[in-house]
């Protein structure tokens, strides 16, 4: 099966606002697939549903082909040994070190001697440059390390999908960098499919091979990062070149200003 996970006629609602509708999505094995939009267009959902967290009103989600599906607990402990997810704020433990934090899933998910799981973690933190800060909390490292630190307990069980949600976000231009290289890089080296939720363009561009943008729960357009920077929808074109003027309004909807100015103070 060339695809490790697919997505079909999906559609998914927080109570009677829908979020997702009808999506249908590819993510082939080895590639690095960047999903994009504005705030609040679902892209995290979709991350959420691939994991199990939430399930879909419709449609189905296919892991490695078999179905997704948050009720069966066994199920989802067994698929998601084989997903790492780099969540948006880093998320890591405060009180544990940075040893102890890449440490946590192959304590959890293996029964791995200590010597193995050391041998292991060390390994992963000299993939992301931080072998000799093993020792230190989050609070001692800064922002770009600690999102390093979580890529490395991502990665610490060699998934075959790798989830990023915003993996640049608050990141300096050089942390960025690493970042998206680092990113690259190791899909290819463990042979993994990453998904990367992003809204940065630029580095998301540079490391994706695919792109999906999604506006008010759909997808508007995909390709590959070429052909996004040549489309002429007119929401790719806003997003990519961030234009103020396009399909996403800079004013929130309502009443003319000079409406309001008649009126005295808006209600």
């Amino acid at each position: 099966m060339p695809n490790l996970v697919d997505i079909s006629d999906l559609h998914f609602s927080y109570g009677a606002r829908p979020i997702l509708a009808g999506l249908e999505m590819e993510f082939p094995r080895g590639k690095v697939v960047a999903v994009m939009g504005g705030s609040g267009s679902g892209k995290t959902t979709i991350l959420r549903l691939i994991g199990g967290q939430i399930t879909a009103q419709k449609g189905t989600v296919r892991f490695d082909g078999r179905i997704v599906n948050a009720r069966d607990s066994a199920l989802m402990y067994d698929m998601r040994r084989k997903m790492g997810m780099l969540f948006q704020h880093g998320a890591l433990f405060t009180d544990l070190t940075v040893f102890e934090n890449v440490a946590f899933p192959l304590r959890e998910h293996t029964r791995l001697p200590e010597e193995l799981i050391r041998d292991l973690v060390l390994l992963k933190l000299h993939a992301v440059g931080l072998r000799n800060a093993a020792h230190l909390k989050p609070a001692e490292i800064s922002g770009g390390m600690a999102r390093r630190v979580a890529l490395a307990r991502a990665i610490a069980l060699d998934p075959q999908l790798i989830m990023y949600d915003e993996p640049f976000a608050g990141l300096d231009p050089i942390s960025m960098g690493v970042a998206a290289n680092l990113i690259r890089r190791l899909n290819d080296a463990l042979g993994s499919t990453s998904i990367v939720v992003s809204h940065d363009v630029h580095e998301t561009f540079l490391i994706a091979d695919y792109v999906y943008f999604l506006s008010q729960g759909r997808i508007v357009a995909h390709g590959t990062p070429q052909q996004m920077r040549a489309s002429e929808d007119p929401y790719v074109k806003q997003f990519v070149h961030a234009e103020a003027d396009g399909p996403v309004p800079f004013h929130y909807p309502g009443r003319a200003l000079a409406d309001d100015l008649m009126r005295g103070v808006p209600q």
